[in-house]
């Protein structure tokens, strides 16, 4: 997104004023692209609630504001967070002027700031235990299929703090590339200078935009070439990394956006140190942008998924709070409308001091693949980027061609090898998800019937939500908390979602009611489509077994016979159903619920393990549909929910 159409001019000794008054708070930024610094300035507001960031002047006019949203202000969701108390801190702009880029870097500080009794938190060997402990513990038992936990680099910075942030600031210009936002917010007794690669959420005329970048090719010394990163490009764990994250997006965008979001991509970030794999979502929205931005709440990149439930994981092993890590720095900006734009990178790739201590929290995505050690690397390749830049640890090695033999500067992503590798990864996504959605589609095989879905805290309801819509449903999404045996009841078409743990676990309120849910139905006779968890509850309801697998499905896709037709299917479960290689019906005798009649079974054939159940009224799956891995999703969720209907 781009910045204000006309700013003011201004000169760097603007900057030099700023920093010299100890009470003034202003930040510097950068755009990605951009030829100047923006400089903001205003007075400070403290606020609780996103809701509560002050928009309008006491006489209704829009002002614009950036507001540093910290990591805890997940609560607002009812999520769990370490409560450090960062204040969700408001410039109030009433001062944004743009200094000519060469001008302002030239005009900063440029001495290194020497550090003290500097490196991480957490030893090498003690991050990779936690490693350890995420896989096995959590996503081995079906907490979810990916995790980021942070470690800290910290170190001791006698100096003072204003001055640090422009220096680092200007470092961050010089030896850093590729950054979204390169930004200073300077406050009184705290300082963020950072140089983001990734806008979370933005929201101009209309048009709702997240960039999801997930994957991390850290570059070999000597620089990287076309040879290594196409081996990173060829890594399994590193594709099936970015799918995931762009399918939590995905649920986020399908939750503000009416036409749900559509992907582009894949593309490189290219950075310093690091290159990243992207995709970019769009939508449409008419939400407040302060709605937008508690709705999206946050990044999987920097927290995991499903959501809710890598907030608890990330507090049961982080071990201090996150401060502003992983939050976003939000500006919102009056538009032409009355309303206000919105642009909000992520808070990664930045440095923070508050109180003599320099602190750089960085993370790494955990999944069912991950080496240990490989994400240690990847964490002292995160951090590098930015002590590298700011002189803490030496810079990276530009490599300069002889006189002789000029080279033209060329990205990696304009090699034609390169890119044949990006574009080849869509050829396993959902089309569905790659296609213009707004308007209604020429086939609306369901339209006037309706459906509620139950969800049981995976947000992939909405992408689902959003999918029966578009078969025409008039659907409704409950939480598993309000789903009443009144609501249960009345509905037309029950489609009972999916969600995080143990379907065996008696222990839990909410897989207790997803229970009640799939037992009314089926006692009731009424239409039923049951998702993943719901699958596998309506499979120990009807007597077949159930079995963590040897190794979880998270982010899987596979190619399966469903009811004598293949389908490719995204698979998210550690648990699965299971029955006798080659049995393919149960009959009524065998069913352990009275009265639901025969029941046909896709399974594979050697494992035995269920894929699809489906018999009088009811039909159930253990992949999303709804996922982008799910190239067939709208295909095989339109048979599905024609033979429940049925």
């Amino acid at each position: 997104m781009t910045g204000p159409t006309a700013l003011a001019p201004a000169s760097a000794d603007l900057i030099a004023r700023l920093a010299a008054d100890p009470a003034s708070s202003f930040a510097l930024i950068v755009r990605e692209g951009g030829d100047a610094v923006e400089v903001l300035s205003g007075a400070l507001s403290d606020v609780e609630l996103l809701g509560d960031i002050p928009l309008q002047d006491a006489d209704g006019t829009p002002r614009e504001v950036l507001a540093l949203v910290p990591y805890r202000q997940v609560r607002e969701r009812g999520f769990a967070a370490h409560d450090d108390g960062a204040p969700l801190r408001c410039l109030l702009v009433d001062t944004h002027v743009a200094v000519p880029l060469d001008e302002a870097v030239a005009a900063l500080p440029s001495e290194t700031i020497p550090l003290a009794d500097a490196g991480f938190d957490l030893a090498d060997a003690e991050y990779a235990d936690i490693v350890r402990r995420v896989i096995a513990d959590e996503i081995g038992q079906g907490e979810g299929a990916n995790f980021v936990i942070r470690r800290d680099y910290v170190a001791g910075v006698d100096a003072d703090p204003r001055m640090a942030a422009l220096t680092w600031f200007r470092a961050l210009l010089e030896h850093e590339r590729g950054a979204y936002w390169t930004f200073a917010v300077v406050t009184p007794g705290h300082v963020a200078v950072g140089a983001s690669p990734e806008a979370h959420v933005s929201a101009r005329d209309g048009v709702v935009t997240m960039n999801p970048i997930s994957g991390t090719f850290r570059h070999p010394a000597g620089g990287a070439t076309v040879e290594t990163l196409a081996e990173f490009l060829s890594s399994t764990k590193e594709t099936e990394e970015l799918f995931m994250v762009v399918d939590e997006e995905l649920k986020m965008m399908s939750a503000v956006c009416s036409d749900g979001g559509r992907i582009t991509g894949p593309h490189l970030k290219e950075m310093s140190r690091l290159t990243h794999t992207e995709y970019v979502l769009r939508g449409r929205s008419r939400l407040d942008p302060r709605d937008i931005l508690r709705e999206t709440m946050f990044a999987p990149t920097v927290t995991g998924s499903p959501m809710q439930n890598a907030c608890a994981v990330i507090q049961r092993h982080e071990r201090t709070p996150r401060g502003y890590y992983s939050g976003v720095a939000a500006l919102f900006t009056p538009n032409a409308e009355g309303g206000h734009d919105l642009d909000a990178p992520i808070l990664i790739r930045t440095a923070y001091l508050e109180d003599g201590r320099l602190r750089v929290p960085v993370g790494a995505t955990l999944v069912r693949h991950s080496d240990p050690y490989g994400e240690v690397s990847e964490t002292h390749g995160k951090a590098a980027g930015v002590l590298g830049a700011i002189g803490a640890i030496p810079r990276a090695i530009t490599i300069v061609p002889d006189d002789d033999e000029p080279a033209p500067a060329r990205r990696l992503a304009d090699d034609e090898g390169v890119a044949t590798l990006l574009a080849s990864r869509n050829a396993r996504l959902a089309p569905f998800w790659m296609q213009e959605q707004a308007g209604a589609p020429d086939a609306r095989p369901f339209a006037g019937r309706r459906a509620v879905v139950v969800d049981a805290e995976d947000r992939f309801t909405t992408m689902l939500a959003h999918q029966l819509r578009h078969l025409g449903l008039d659907v409704e999404i409950v939480h598993w908390s309000d789903a009443s045996p009144a609501v249960v009841d009345a509905a037309e078409l029950i489609v009972s979602g999916p969600g995080p743990g143990d379907p065996r676990d008696e222990a839990s309120p909410r897989i207790a009611r997803m229970r009640e849910v799939v037992h009314a139905r089926l006692a009731g006779h009424r239409p039923l489509l049951a998702v993943c968890l719901s699958h596998q509850i309506l499979s120990d309801r009807i007597g077949v077994s159930l079995a963590p697998l040897a190794s979880p499905h998270q982010g899987l896709q596979l190619t399966v016979d469903l009811f004598g037709e293949d389908a490719s299917i995204g698979f998210y479960n550690t648990f699965t159903s299971r029955v006798t290689p080659g049995v393919t019906q149960l009959t009524p005798s065998e069913t352990r619920c009275g009265g639901v009649g025969a029941v046909e079974i896709a399974a594979d054939p050697a494992t035995g393990d269920v894929y699809a159940l489906r018999g009088a009224g009811f039909a159930s799956v253990q992949g999303h549909l709804e996922s982008i891995l799910s190239r067939d999703g709208m295909r095989t969720l339109e048979r599905l929910v024609a033979h429940a209907l049925a």
